[in-house]
């Protein structure tokens, strides 16, 4: 059917109506993103001081440990690390009680809290039904040497089944006034650390199934979208880990891991602006190098930076590893010192955090308030 063309003058009107209308549409879009982010814009929401780490299945204490440790006035906030597959054994059914009672002792001592849920390794048994695997070494931590299933970390039933249950600990708890930092994971392994099993033979597998840079970056992509989305109100943060040495062809290349971390990170601080973290969990002063603390340490006084101790001094041979061999206090002050040392940018990181058994042990109090005066 024929058109007649509408006169310069309407057809300019109308472009430039559609025009104002998409101004004030975008103008609406960003004014609600950020009245959402309102709670993670203003410095006095800047995560900052000593934080308690505390891993749910780690801990040697009883129930009421996080609470004396909370009740210490030079603690800042806790991280609680919590396993997926103990939040939702079963499908649909979360148990919230941990998780309850957290929120529960963190606001009332007026803590901050960083959540740190580990998919990976640590997925519940229903979540990787129908989903591509492989099977693994644990690498670290108090599962290593143990042979589990990943998920690959790209497979989007896995990623869709982890998003939900995203959703659902966002509508729990994402306006807790307490709820500081939700730590991105889902393309990880054994913790909310970037890391997948990488010794030779672990790449050969990974070969296998056509592991590419650009599939993992695209991967990250997506989950930190997801991260944006439903937590408008926490920070969101990434620990560091070396990416796998495998290029875009599918070749071993010693310097892709790098290539591939800093891709990751670049996206992350373009689309969550002021609510990225950077973070490192292996801070130590034993003789083991360790560059990824440096690394971190190098963002300093761009973005919001915290480090981690690599272990707790006051359990079984750790303090070796921390610097000081029987000596825990010594461990953990040199070791905190080796945080400050590491440091090039002439700013600190934002916060630090240090295991439950050594902020409850007494003898670790002259530390506590050493690390306390560098880390407000």
């Amino acid at each position: 059917m024929f058109m007649h063309r509408a006169p310069r003058s309407v057809s300019l009107a109308v472009r430039i109506a559609f025009v104002a209308a998409g101004a004030f549409l975008l103008f609406v879009t960003s004014a609600m993103a950020e009245s959402g982010q309102s709670r993670a814009s203003s410095d006095n929401t800047i995560p900052s001081g000593l934080v308690v780490v505390r891993h749910v299945k780690n801990s040697p204490q009883k129930d009421r440990a996080l609470e004396r440790a909370l009740d210490n006035p030079l603690i800042s906030g806790v991280g609680f690390q919590i396993e997926w597959r103990d939040i939702e054994p079963l499908q649909g059914k979360p148990d919230w009680s941990k998780l309850d009672k957290l929120f529960t002792d963190a606001e009332s001592s007026k803590k901050w809290v960083q959540l740190c849920i580990y998919p990976g390794f640590f997925a519940p048994a229903w979540a990787l039904e129908g989903v591509k695997s492989e099977k693994f070494p644990v690498l670290y931590g108090p599962d290593r040497g143990k042979v589990l299933s990943l998920p690959m970390p790209w497979d989007m039933v896995y990623l869709n089944r982890w998003f939900a249950f995203l959703k659902q600990l966002s509508n729990r708890y994402g306006e807790s006034p307490a709820f500081r930092i939700i730590a991105a994971d889902g393309p990880t392994s054994v913790s909310e650390e970037m890391t997948l099993p990488n010794l030779l033979r672990n790449l050969k597998k990974w070969q296998k199934h056509s592991y590419t840079p650009s599939k993992y970056i695209g991967t990250w992509k997506k989950v930190f979208a997801v991260y944006a989305a439903d937590f408008p109100n926490q920070y969101i943060s990434l620990a560091v880990g070396n990416s796998l040495n495998i290029n875009e062809h599918g070749k071993i290349d010693r310097r892709a891991g790098m290539r591939t971390r800093q891709a990751i990170i670049h996206h992350a601080r373009g689309l969550l602006g002021h609510r990225f973290i950077l973070e490192n969990h292996a801070l130590h002063a034993g003789p083991r190098y360790q560059p990824s603390t440096g690394f971190v340490m190098s963002y300093s006084g761009r973005i919001i930076t915290g480090l981690e101790m690599g272990c707790a001094s006051e359990l079984g041979t750790c303090s070796e590893w921390m610097g000081a061999k029987g000596n825990p206090p010594l461990a953990l002050r040199r070791s905190i010192d080796m945080g400050m040392k590491l440091n090039k940018t002439g700013h600190h990181v934002n916060y630090l955090e240090i295991y439950e058994a050594d902020v409850l042990a007494d003898e670790m109090l002259p530390v506590l308030r050493y690390g306390a005066s560098l880390f407000k």
